[in-house]
């Protein structure tokens, strides 16, 4: 028995039987595409973002969701032919699916994440690209449903290529807008468990069309409404609850009562507070806790700006939290402070949270600093300032977008605006945990005929933490430092450049280059065993 075939649209359903004029239904068909299409790229760049702030390196979990994405819809797209009969029917059906299956998603791996114990992140894994893989082939099963049905009821309009052209113009143009919107509009305003809740609506809103549009055909049209209504229900509650389950979801993750979230357009800043202090995270990544980041801060700042003996012009790249701006002023030869942090987020935090502004000491508000939020890279290439003492503060490099930040290309650039009598300070991850990352880091400033000076501290939150000077000639010892340190002496100086046999120098290290990347490969290895 084949399908009922829907009668030509009337005069008042938009449009006389006229194959060169658009009536009503064919416009909904098309405008569903635009939808489709958008909805189709949304689910994918909040998984790909998702993965992003929850597993890190987000050039590799990128790469790894679209693809799997792009497989599953060619999956969908291929078992499409199996469906002969009731296209109507299963188009919508399929349209709820996407939506309610779509639009939790988000949500969905967020409380996975937050119940699972960091050992089971194999297990987030399989949800994640579970999830991935069946929203990717149901999305892949729309296009060629829409267009079997746009063929079937308007066969007087289009011929095969029309169609086609038509089609795909419509879905391309969703994309793109969708692609535009989504980090500049919609995951700054909405949040990423909003985002993908507000486009499962328009999904269901799409079955909802269908269903009032093909309203003849429909063999149980009762239950398809009450699907409908079922789904729209799910989802609007979910909404109500987005906030609340993201608080749940990240308080449970951290630990402790989170007092500022935001998503800016390069990362999930999180700040909490407990009865141990503050704690920063970017990306799920913890950057600093205020029980002992001076520790970090005075170990990264002192034996370089004190070494050179009266700094005047200073140069910190990254460090937008001000703390390592905080350690610099100590110094009253400092004259002008240049602070280059990517993140305009992160600076405008720092410089007006009360509680982040007591850490720094009021750092971002001093006189002497000039901020300027751009990539570190693309600065330095346009610049001909050259400073006493630079300071690098980058996030570690846990993926190509940071490791072109630890290659030889950056450090020559450095170089060249590094006073003669100078000192550059490099935070290279951990000697311990990875001694092959932070030897590769040593490796890869000697190869441009700086000389390194290693060295470590321990950081309880941290454990041991390595740093690297670069300067032109040899490291000195300082003479003394600035009053009111907590944790560095002059007397304590000397056992910070002592390796011990497990932090040794490894052999057979390679130069980390734009070419290779091979820094971000050693960092994951050995990070990696701790999951």
């Amino acid at each position: 028995m084949s399908e009922p075939h829907i009668a030509p649209p009337s005069p008042h359903d938009g449009g006389a039987h006229d194959p060169g004029r658009t009536s009503l239904p064919e416009v909904l068909l098309l405008t569903s595409v635009f939808v489709i299409a958008a909805c189709g790229l949304v689910y994918e760049l909040a998984a790909g973002a998702l993965a992003s702030y929850l597993l890190g390196d987000s050039v590799l979990q990128f790469s790894t969701i679209i693809g799997s994405y792009l497989f599953a819809m060619g999956l969908g797209s291929w078992l499409s032919r199996y469906i002969d009969r009731q296209l109507v029917a299963h188009f919508l059906r399929l349209e709820l699916l996407v939506g309610v299956v779509g639009g939790l998603m988000p949500a969905a791996l967020f409380t996975a994440h937050s119940l699972l114990p960091p050992s089971q992140v194999g297990a987030f894994r399989i949800l994640l690209y579970g999830l991935v893989l069946l929203v990717g082939t149901l999305v892949g099963l729309e296009i060629p449903l829409v267009m079997r049905i746009l063929k079937r009821h308007f066969k007087q309009r289009y011929a095969l290529k029309e169609l086609v052209s038509q089609v795909l113009t419509f879905d391309y143009l969703g994309a793109l807008l969708v692609a535009v919107a989504f980090p500049l509009l919609l995951v700054p305003n909405l949040g990423l468990v909003r985002t993908g809740l507000f486009f499962g609506l328009l999904n269901v809103a799409v079955a909802v069309w269908a269903l009032w549009l093909f309203r003849p055909e429909l063999r149980a049209w009762r239950s398809h409404a009450l699907a409908c209504a079922g789904s729209v229900l799910v989802l609007v509650v979910a909404m109500a609850g987005a906030d609340r389950l993201s608080t749940w979801a990240e308080d449970r993750f951290y630990g402790e009562h989170i007092v500022f979230k935001e998503s800016s357009d390069y990362q999930r800043i999180v700040v909490t507070q407990g009865a141990a202090g503050t704690r920063l995270f970017l990306n799920g990544n913890l950057q600093f806790h205020s029980r002992d980041e001076y520790r970090y801060h005075e170990a990264l700042v002192h034996p370089a700006m004190a070494a050179q003996g009266a700094p005047r012009n200073v140069l910190v790249l990254g460090g937008g939290d001000g703390m390592a701006v905080r350690e610099i002023l100590r110094y009253p030869s400092v004259e002008h402070v240049t602070l280059v942090e990517l993140d305009p987020h992160m600076t405008r935090l720092f410089g007006t949270m009360p509680l982040l502004r007591q850490l720094n000491q009021d750092a971002l508000l001093s006189p002497k600093l000039k901020i300027v939020n751009t990539d570190a890279f693309g600065w330095l290439e346009t610049t001909d300032q050259t400073f006493d003492v630079i300071v690098i503060d980058f996030p570690d490099p846990s993926n190509f977008a940071l490791g072109k930040l630890y290659t030889a290309s950056f450090y020559k650039l450095m170089d060249q605006h590094l006073a003669a009598s100078g000192y550059a300070v490099i935070q290279a991850t951990s000697p311990l945990v990875a001694p092959r990352a932070y030897w590769t880091v040593v490796n890869t400033v000697e190869s441009v005929g700086l000389i390194a000076t290693p060295y470590h501290a321990h950081v309880p939150s941290f454990g041991e933490w390595g740093y690297v000077l670069a300067s032109r000639r040899p490291w000195s010892m300082p003479r003394q430092l600035p009053p009111g340190l907590r944790f560095l002496t002059i007397a304590g100086i000397p056992s910070l450049m002592n390796f011990p046999p497990d932090m040794a120098r490894p052999e057979g290290l390679e130069v980390n280059r734009l070419s290779n990347q091979v820094l971000v490969h050693e960092f994951e290895r050995e990070w990696g065993k701790l999951h």
